[in-house]
C-alpha cells in the first residue's frame, strides 16, 4: 500500500486560487508534503505562464509527484501533460474538471487552456465530478475520464466542489485520494 509520504503532492488550484475554506487549502495545511503551485496572477490565467509555474514546481520535487488539481487546474494538467516531460509524475487526482469547450477564450481572463484534449494522459489519473457542476456536465466529465483513461467517481450533487460546497477537510475526498494512491504501482514515478 502506498503512503502519502511516498509522494511530493502538488496542489493545483483553478482560476482565482483556492481560498481559506477550500478543501485544497485544508489538505495543504494538514499534510506537510502537500504544497500549492503558486501563480503570478490567479485572476488572469494564461496557459503558458501557469504551465511554467507547474514545470518549475515539478522540478523542485524529490519524490514521485502526485498532482491534486481542481477546476481550471485540471485543464492545466491536461494541456501540460501533452507538452511536458512527465517521467516524475506518479498520478493526477483531477477534481471538477472545467469543460473549456464551453467558453470563448477570446473574451475573459482565461487563455490557452482550450480546447479540451481527448487523448490518454501519460500517467494514471482519477477524475471526480459532481452531478450539478455548472462548469461541466456529468456526461462530459465521464467522457473526459474515459478519453484520458482515468478512473471516474460520481460525487453526487456537490456543485463545483469548491469553497461553496463547504467540504472542509473533505474526508471522503481523502478516502478517494487514498484509494487512488493505493492503485499506483509501488515503483510508479
Amino acid at each position: 500500500m502506498r503512503d502519502i509520504r511516498d509522494f511530493d503532492v502538488l496542489i493545483i488550484p483553478g482560476w482565482d486560487d483556492s481560498g481559506p475554506d477550500h478543501w485544497q487549502t485544508h489538505w495543504e495545511r494538514a499534510f506537510p508534503n502537500m504544497r500549492r503551485v503558486q501563480q503570478d496572477d490567479w485572476r488572469k490565467a494564461v496557459f503558458e505562464e501557469w504551465a511554467l509555474r507547474l514545470s518549475e514546481a515539478v522540478l523542485r520535487c524529490r519524490k514521485p509527484v502526485l498532482l491534486v488539481a481542481h477546476s481550471l487546474g485540471t485543464s492545466l494538467v491536461m494541456r501540460w501533460a501533452e507538452e511536458a516531460g512527465n517521467s516524475t509524475i506518479a498520478g493526477a487526482f483531477l477534481v471538477a474538471p472545467t469543460d473549456q469547450d464551453l467558453f470563448d477564450e477570446s473574451e475573459g481572463s482565461v487563455h490557452g487552456f482550450g480546447p479540451m484534449l481527448t487523448e490518454p494522459l501519460p500517467f494514471p489519473s482519477m477524475v471526480l465530478a459532481s452531478q450539478n457542476d455548472e462548469f461541466v456536465s456529468l456526461e462530459r466529465a465521464r467522457f473526459f475520464a474515459e478519453s484520458w483513461e482515468s478512473s471516474f467517481v460520481n460525487l453526487g450533487a456537490l456543485g463545483h466542489v469548491g469553497s461553496a460546497a463547504r467540504l472542509g477537510l473533505w474526508p471522503q475526498g481523502l478516502v478517494w485520494l487514498g484509494q487512488f494512491m493505493g492503485s499506483l504501482a509501488a515503483g510508479a514515478h
